[in-house]
Order: C-alpha cells, then structure tokens, then sequence
C-alpha cells in the first residue's frame, strides 16, 4: 500500500508548485530557530529545493550522509564542498567534521494532515529522528509541494511524526 501511495505522490509531485511561497513559507518556520544547528538537503529530481533558506539560514548547516543500509543519518557541515553519495545524493566530502542538527528539513514523497510522511522506503529519516530525539529535543521539518499531499498515510511504530509540515500553500504544525 506504501508503495502505490509512495508512486502517487511523486508523479503528483512532478507538477511542482510555487517555489517562491515554498521558499517564503519554510523561511517563515525557520526564523524562530536562528542560530541552532540546521540539517538541510541537497535536492535531487523534482524534490523542494530548500538550498535558497539554507543560504539565508543563520546558523551552522549540515547534509545529511547515508552511511549504509538501514542506518541512521550522519550530518556533516556543509562548506560548499560536494561529493556524490549513493541513490542520486549530493552530501559533504569525509573531511567535513560531523555535526548533530537540532532543527531538520525533511525530503519527502508525500504527506498528510496529521503530520505523518511518507519517505523513499529506506527509513533513513524515521532511524535518524528515533536516534536523535531519544537525547534532545529536534524539530522536523517536513518540506513538500502542496500537490504530494495524500489523504491517509498508513503509520506504523517505527515511523516518526514531522512537527510541521511546509508547502507552498501552507504551514502545518503538529505540537
């Protein structure tokens, strides 16, 4: 079921939508954690690009690297520098030093309205925020074209909750 719902939300996702308002919107969630560790992306076909409100972010940012199957993440700071990563990815070179984010935003290939995400299959993101909210407080941002929206994501424990959703029609926030 993940499946189809996961090749619904990316054809949808091909539409794209408004990138300025994406932009204006993430940038509007951002704003209150000024200064903490921001872990961003490198987007890769058709995702929301989020690397505009990355350069205006003010803090250290970081990329997200996929170290092998079914691991968490590991963040490296992002210098500008870029090596290609598997599954089509852009992250930082090895010499990059290792960085734990407190604020993320999250890729995705859909969404719905109760804060739940529906990622590539992996559960690198899912692995990523168990390990790193079982120590701190992190937010999760969720970043996605308004049209990868799908009624119902089936959730499962393993899954993580995203504390907002941003999109280019709206801000979701789930307390």
């Amino acid at each position: 079921m993940k499946s189809e719902l996961r090749n619904m939300a990316l054809a949808a996702r091909s539409a794209g939508g408004d990138n300025e308002a994406l932009t204006r919107n993430l940038m509007q969630v951002l704003a209150p954690h000024r200064g903490k560790v921001l872990a961003g992306y490198w987007p890769m076909r058709d995702e929301a690009d989020p690397r505009t409100a990355m350069r205006e972010y003010s803090g250290a940012v970081c990329l997200p690297v996929v170290t092998g199957p079914a691991r968490p993440l590991v963040f490296r700071l992002f210098d500008g520098r870029l090596d290609r990563g598997g599954f089509g990815t852009s992250h930082p070179p090895a010499d990059a030093p290792e960085i734990e984010p407190d604020v993320l935003i999250v890729p995705l290939a859909g969404f719905d309205r109760a804060g739940h995400r529906l990622g590539y299959g992996g559960g690198y993101y899912d692995r990523t925020l168990h390990r790193l909210r079982a120590g701190k407080t992190v937010t999760a941002i969720g970043f996605a074209f308004a049209v990868q929206e799908i009624p119902a994501i089936p959730f499962e424990s393993t899954d993580e909750r995203l504390d907002f959703i941003v999109t280019d029609r709206e801000i979701l926030a789930f307390p």
